[in-house]
Protein backbone atom coordinates (compact mmCIF):
# COMPACT_ATOMS: atom_id res chain seq x y z
CA UNK A 1 0.00 0.00 0.00
CA UNK A 2 2.57 2.44 0.95
CA UNK A 3 4.51 1.54 -2.46
CA UNK A 4 1.28 2.04 -4.29
CA UNK A 5 1.09 5.60 -2.97
CA UNK A 6 4.28 6.71 -3.24
CA UNK A 7 4.71 5.52 -6.51
CA UNK A 8 1.16 7.33 -7.18
CA UNK A 9 3.11 10.70 -5.79
CA UNK A 10 5.92 10.16 -7.59
CA UNK A 11 4.04 9.80 -10.99
CA UNK A 12 2.25 12.67 -10.12
CA UNK A 13 5.85 14.98 -9.53
CA UNK A 14 6.81 13.96 -13.15
CA UNK A 15 3.76 14.21 -15.15
CA UNK A 16 2.70 17.54 -13.64
CA UNK A 17 4.93 19.71 -14.85
CA UNK A 18 5.17 18.35 -18.12
CA UNK A 19 1.39 19.33 -18.78
CA UNK A 20 1.16 22.56 -17.35
CA UNK A 21 0.83 25.33 -19.63
CA UNK A 22 2.76 27.65 -17.41
CA UNK A 23 6.57 27.93 -17.84
CA UNK A 24 8.88 29.22 -14.97
CA UNK A 25 10.95 32.72 -16.10
CA UNK A 26 13.80 33.51 -13.96
CA UNK A 27 12.58 36.04 -11.43
CA UNK A 28 9.71 33.32 -10.07
CA UNK A 29 7.07 34.78 -11.93
CA UNK A 30 4.83 32.06 -14.10
CA UNK A 31 3.74 33.16 -17.38
CA UNK A 32 1.56 31.45 -19.74
CA UNK A 33 3.08 29.13 -22.48
CA UNK A 34 2.23 31.32 -25.31
CA UNK A 35 1.19 34.96 -26.18
CA UNK A 36 -1.62 35.71 -24.29
CA UNK A 37 -3.67 39.94 -24.86
CA UNK A 38 -4.34 40.98 -21.48
CA UNK A 39 -6.62 44.28 -21.67
CA UNK A 40 -6.68 46.55 -19.01
CA UNK A 41 -10.59 47.49 -19.83
CA UNK A 42 -12.61 45.79 -22.69
CA UNK A 43 -15.22 48.92 -22.31
CA UNK A 44 -15.04 52.60 -22.55
CA UNK A 45 -18.03 54.93 -22.00
CA UNK A 46 -17.15 58.14 -23.99
CA UNK A 47 -20.45 59.82 -22.16
CA UNK A 48 -21.87 62.47 -23.73
CA UNK A 49 -20.16 65.14 -26.05
CA UNK A 50 -20.68 67.38 -29.05
CA UNK A 51 -20.54 66.66 -32.91
CA UNK A 52 -17.41 67.62 -33.97
CA UNK A 53 -15.53 66.79 -30.71
CA UNK A 54 -12.78 64.79 -30.31
CA UNK A 55 -13.14 61.27 -30.03
CA UNK A 56 -10.18 58.46 -29.25
CA UNK A 57 -9.38 55.95 -26.65
CA UNK A 58 -6.49 54.20 -26.41
CA UNK A 59 -7.49 50.07 -24.78
CA UNK A 60 -4.09 49.49 -23.30
CA UNK A 61 -2.92 45.64 -23.33
CA UNK A 62 -0.08 43.52 -22.46
CA UNK A 63 1.20 40.42 -23.71
CA UNK A 64 0.88 38.41 -21.05
CA UNK A 65 2.46 35.27 -22.22
CA UNK A 66 5.75 33.72 -23.20
CA UNK A 67 5.80 34.28 -26.79
CA UNK A 68 5.41 37.62 -29.29
CA UNK A 69 1.60 38.17 -29.64
CA UNK A 70 0.89 39.47 -33.37
CA UNK A 71 -2.87 41.39 -33.68
CA UNK A 72 -3.44 39.73 -36.96
CA UNK A 73 -6.78 41.79 -37.53
CA UNK A 74 -8.91 44.23 -35.97
CA UNK A 75 -12.80 44.73 -37.00
CA UNK A 76 -15.36 47.32 -35.80
CA UNK A 77 -18.93 46.92 -35.95
CA UNK A 78 -19.39 49.64 -38.11
CA UNK A 79 -17.86 52.25 -40.27
CA UNK A 80 -18.23 54.79 -37.42
CA UNK A 81 -15.15 53.80 -35.70
CA UNK A 82 -11.89 53.33 -36.86
CA UNK A 83 -9.19 51.33 -35.07
CA UNK A 84 -5.03 51.07 -35.63
CA UNK A 85 -3.27 48.41 -33.70
CA UNK A 86 0.73 47.09 -33.66
CA UNK A 87 1.43 45.70 -36.92
CA UNK A 88 4.57 44.18 -35.40
CA UNK A 89 4.80 41.60 -32.96
CA UNK A 90 4.03 42.29 -29.31
CA UNK A 91 7.01 40.88 -26.99
CA UNK A 92 6.72 38.69 -23.91
CA UNK A 93 5.79 41.14 -20.68
CA UNK A 94 5.66 44.02 -23.13
CA UNK A 95 2.96 46.98 -22.94
CA UNK A 96 1.20 48.73 -25.86
CA UNK A 97 -2.08 49.91 -27.25
CA UNK A 98 -5.12 49.48 -29.38
CA UNK A 99 -6.24 53.04 -30.99
CA UNK A 100 -9.93 53.51 -31.63
CA UNK A 101 -11.46 56.89 -33.16
CA UNK A 102 -15.13 57.17 -33.22
CA UNK A 103 -16.35 59.81 -35.95
CA UNK A 104 -18.37 62.40 -34.17
CA UNK A 105 -20.34 63.72 -36.90
CA UNK A 106 -23.07 60.76 -36.23
CA UNK A 107 -25.38 62.35 -33.42
CA UNK A 108 -27.26 59.75 -30.95
CA UNK A 109 -26.02 57.45 -28.73
CA UNK A 110 -23.99 54.39 -30.02
CA UNK A 111 -23.11 51.33 -28.33
CA UNK A 112 -20.24 49.56 -30.56
CA UNK A 113 -17.79 46.73 -30.48
CA UNK A 114 -14.14 46.08 -31.68
CA UNK A 115 -13.43 42.46 -32.92
CA UNK A 116 -9.42 41.83 -32.11
CA UNK A 117 -8.02 38.70 -34.16
CA UNK A 118 -4.55 37.18 -32.13
CA UNK A 119 -2.80 34.42 -31.86
CA UNK A 120 -3.44 34.22 -28.33
CA UNK A 121 -4.87 30.63 -27.08
CA UNK A 122 -8.60 32.39 -27.45
CA UNK A 123 -8.18 33.93 -30.86
CA UNK A 124 -10.35 36.82 -30.72
CA UNK A 125 -11.46 39.39 -27.81
CA UNK A 126 -13.72 41.55 -27.70
CA UNK A 127 -13.73 45.23 -26.77
CA UNK A 128 -16.36 47.80 -26.30
CA UNK A 129 -17.29 51.71 -27.22
CA UNK A 130 -20.43 53.65 -26.29
CA UNK A 131 -20.96 57.24 -25.69
CA UNK A 132 -24.07 59.95 -27.22
CA UNK A 133 -23.12 62.35 -29.55
CA UNK A 134 -25.26 65.81 -29.28
CA UNK A 135 -25.28 68.48 -31.49
CA UNK A 136 -22.76 71.37 -30.99
CA UNK A 137 -24.67 74.77 -30.65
Amino acid sequence: MKTRILLIVLLLIIVLPAVSQKVQIPGGDDIADGPVINFLETEYDFGTFKTGSEAIHYFVFTNGGSKPLVISNVRTSCGCAVPEWPKIPVGSGVKDSLKVEYNTKIKGAFDKTISVYTNDSGGMIELRIKGNVVKSK
